[in-house]
């Protein structure tokens, strides 16, 4: 497997690499050999891990949704010809490649490579490499994300719905939080969901790394928390009376989302992106129009009385990990 050498693995601020670490891990628990390809800082226990320095133009690679074009940067080419110069020594099966840098596709060009697309086409170098790898060879990772891709002219025939963990039932005292989590920057909408969390009579909640230097001063209204541990996220999800996802993007999955209905917790989001194959609306949560706070408080005053073990059930049923895992062998399986 490879990753990005922009950021570790798991990264609070990267949905992608939390997905990388979990598929590393659930293949290895399924009696493959995996090795991951990453930069330093890194931890997947039980997996072998091949990690490089973190290169010094990282923070310039950076995905900005909505923002600026990231420059390429010499020294993360070069970290991405040291990782593919070991992944061939090593003459691997098949690589299952996570990295959303134009380097890491046409590096990868003669093996047997799947490239997950984890973004929409928001990069332009990286939407020109992708447009010249084989379609076979591409997967996203939902449906939103597909049209997406496909209205930029890449036509990618798989796609590899995400899934999350079971950490087990924990139903106790539900508390007025509106919870929103992740990284801290415009594309998420937090502004939007504190307006809503207050509107509805709840207390805003957000966690999460700063990713957009300066946005988080641009917030206010709510109680701000450090990036926490999966775990504790977990917990502070399962009293959380709802979790917001005000996305002011097309978001490609959201597994904010799917981690909270795991934990019981209902969601309220904007309908835009993949946020409508991650709710199952009227069931695990309730959608808005993009961009109405009002809505979304109405949506939210709606999640909180949905039945919260039914919010669990419809998590188990759509978001777990182990059908996601079973996708990937399947597809790794035809790569190779």
């Amino acid at each position: 497997m490879v990753a990005s050498p922009v950021l570790p693995v798991p990264a609070p601020a990267g949905g992608a690499q939390m997905l990388v670490a979990d598929l590393a891990q659930g293949l290895a628990g399924r009696g493959h050999r995996v090795t991951v390809h990453c930069t330093e800082g890194s931890r997947i226990p039980g997996v072998e891990l091949h990690t490089i320095p973190v290169p010094a133009g990282a923070a310039r690679a950076l995905v900005m949704p909505g923002g600026g074009q990231p420059g390429r940067s010499s020294d993360v080419r070069d970290a991405f010809e040291r990782m593919f110069t070991a992944v061939r020594r090593e003459r691997p099966d098949v690589i299952s490649s996570h990295a959303f840098d134009a380097d890491a596709f046409e590096l990868a060009d003669g093996m047997p490579a799947l490239h997950t697309l984890h973004l929409p086409p928001i990069v332009d170098d990286v939407t020109a490499a992708v447009a010249r790898v084989d379609s076979t060879r591409l997967a996203t990772v939902s449906q939103s994300c597909r049209r997406d891709w496909a209205a930029a002219g890449v036509q990618i025939p798989l796609v590899l719905f995400n899934g999350v963990p079971d950490a087990g039932p924990s139903f106790g005292p539900v508390e007025p939080i509106a919870l929103m989590a992740g990284r801290i920057s415009p594309e998420k909408g937090f502004e939007h969901g504190i307006s809503a969390a207050r509107l509805a009579g709840l207390r805003p909640v957000v966690v999460g790394p700063d990713y957009d230097p300066g946005h988080r001063a641009s917030l206010s209204g709510a109680e701000f928390r450090e990036a926490v541990s999966r775990p504790m996220l977990r917990q502070l999800m399962a009293r959380a009376a709802v979790t917001l996802c005000p996305v002011r993007w097309n978001e490609p999955f959201g597994l904010v989302a799917a981690e909270a209905q795991m934990a019981g917790c209902p969601v309220a989001a904007y309908r835009r992106g993949a946020m409508a194959e991650v709710v199952e609306e009227g069931v695990s949560g309730f959608l808005a129009d993009p961009d109405s706070m009002t809505g979304l408080a109405e949506a939210a005053r709606n999640a909180v009385a949905l039945d919260r073990r039914s919010v669990r059930q419809s998590a188990l049923r759509r978001l777990a990990l182990e059908p996601m895992l079973e996708r990937y062998e399947a597809a790794l399986r035809t790569v190779a």
